[in-house]
């Protein structure tokens, strides 16, 4: 007998196509997820293209070749499409010669190309001043400052977070004014920092410290609460102390989470930066970047800040292969589509969990 169940139809086929790569907490397939995440950067990357080279979207600017017979234009010169127009309605009305240009953008918005070349060149083109340092040493120099604020900052966050997450005590004790504080704005102590630490890198550290140590210890404190209850309970009927509880229970039943929090935190100090480089003397990429928008090189500004990305990118994939490799049973579940796509791209197998899916105590 034939079924009677109705076929499905060309819409509830769609439907479900589409439930299935959108549905709630369902995850996407991995070729898909690596196409996904090239098309986050290459969407934004197309629409800045977009602005630059189609001239009917967004092209304020008549960028001048020839002036003609208006006094003032140079070649090269951007004029106010409005402007343009009018000066050379009123070049024609007196008999003159016309001034001829292209539609442009701002200044300050380079096209993709320079600012790709710019990428490139930026390492080769010496500094204008002698005393002012390559791009490189400004690379440098930014990085010393983010690892010795963040390192700090982990240093005494991570311990009193674990407390605080661990201990109702420490919590009452420290998380109410810690909660006061994290709203103060880190950069409104830059005045103070120079005062007592010099003008040098000391206050550029203590504002990448302010920055992320109080967020810290809220962050780890909440990790350390999601313990589940039943591991302390079990080591407690076996008789483990406080101290057995917390470095052999609480430490390792947190320290995947952990380590996730603290990738996300090192981003977190990263935006601090350039505000914290801007403290004191002025130096680092902080530096590059201001001194090339006073020369008016856009395309370097692009780039430099392009080059901040792509270091804290590539932090966050070597950071995440770190992980897999110590702690390989969460490996499959902590694995971020980019470091996905950067070990398929280099050819590596794909991580299998291995184990149970959660650290024994």
């Amino acid at each position: 007998m034939a079924s009677l169940a109705p076929r499905p139809t060309g819409t509830h086929r769609r439907s479900g196509q589409l439930d299935h790569l959108i549905g709630i907490r369902k995850d996407v397939p991995p070729r898909l997820r690596s196409v996904l995440f090239v098309l986050s950067f290459v969407l934004p990357l197309l629409t800045w293209s977009v602005i630059s080279y189609v001239p009917f979207v967004w092209h304020p600017f008549v960028k001048v070749e020839n002036p003609g017979s208006v006094s003032y234009f140079e070649p090269g010169m951007l004029v106010e499409c409005d402007v343009f127009a009018d000066e050379n309605r009123t070049a024609r009305a007196e008999g003159r010669a016309s001034a001829t240009g292209s539609r442009a953008n701002p200044l300050y918005l380079p096209a993709p190309h320079e600012v790709a070349r710019a990428l490139y060149v930026a390492f080769k083109t010496p500094p204008r001043l002698p005393s002012e340092p390559w791009l490189h040493e400004s690379l440098w120099h930014s990085i010393q400052v983010i690892f010795w604020g963040f390192a700090l900052s982990s240093l005494l966050g991570v311990p009193i977070g674990i407390l605080c997450g661990t201990f109702p005590f420490f919590s009452k004790l420290s998380e109410p004014f810690l909660e006061f504080f994290r709203y103060l704005p880190a950069p409104a102590f830059g005045a103070l920092a120079v005062a007592v630490l010099g003008i040098y890198d000391g206050p550029k550290i203590a504002i990448i410290f302010i920055g992320t140590f109080f967020q810290q210890v809220l962050v780890v404190a909440n990790t350390t609460r999601k313990l589940d209850p039943s591991l302390l309970e079990a080591a407690q009927t076996l008789g483990a102390n406080r101290s057995q509880l917390l470095f052999k229970v609480v430490v390792p039943g947190i320290i995947v989470d952990l380590y996730l929090d603290m990738r996300i935190l090192l981003g977190w100090a990263w935006t601090y930066l350039i505000v914290a480089e801007l403290i004191g003397t002025m130096s680092g990429i902080s530096y590059f970047i201001n001194q090339q928008a006073r020369y008016r090189n856009y395309q370097n500004v692009f780039a430099a800040i392009f080059i901040i990305g792509f270091i804290g990118l590539g932090c966050d994939v070597i950071l995440g292969q770190i992980g897999a490799k110590l702690f390989p049973w969460r490996a499959a579940q902590s694995k971020t589509p980019a470091t996905a796509l950067f070990r398929r791209l280099a050819g590596g197998k794909k991580a299998e969990p291995e184990g149970p899916t959660t650290q024994p105590a």
